[in-house]
């Protein structure tokens, strides 16, 4: 292997495996409206997201990606509580409803990518990254 390689330990990958059909499940019991798995499943497919995101911290590309894959999880993990719940289309203010908050984890995914792609990375052309 070159010094360019990213190589993921096997652990780690099977760890990456997991953490999909976490997140598969969960969202399969979203569309099904399973509430006790769906909500079930939030913490397995956030934990395992937030050690990924941990365990890549060495390389600011697979760090800003994983982190947006957290807030992203969290947004739709709220988004689906509030239908499971029946809060989803409660007037929070104007034509904004309960819903509309996961808005706000979601811009958070996006600023971090954001902040990546466009002050990072221009500023470490010689990092070694994955992307």
């Amino acid at each position: 292997m070159s010094t360019t390689d990213y190589v993921i330990p096997l652990r780690y990958r099977k760890m990456e495996n997991m953490h999909i059909v976490f997140w598969l499940l969960k969202d399969i019991s979203w569309c099904m409206f399973w509430k006790p798995l769906g909500i079930a499943m939030i913490f397995p497919t956030l934990i395992f997201a937030i050690i990924i995101t941990v365990r890549t911290r060495q390389m600011m590309s697979e760090v800003c990606h994983n982190l947006a894959i957290v807030v992203w999880i969290a947004a739709n993990s709220y988004w689906m509580i509030s239908e499971f719940l029946h809060f989803e289309t409660k007037p929070l203010f104007g034509e904004y409803t309960f819903k509309h908050l996961a808005v706000i984890p979601f811009v958070m995914g996006i600023m971090i990518l954001l902040y990546y792609y466009a002050w990072w990375k221009p500023r470490h052309k010689g990092a070694i990254e994955t992307l």
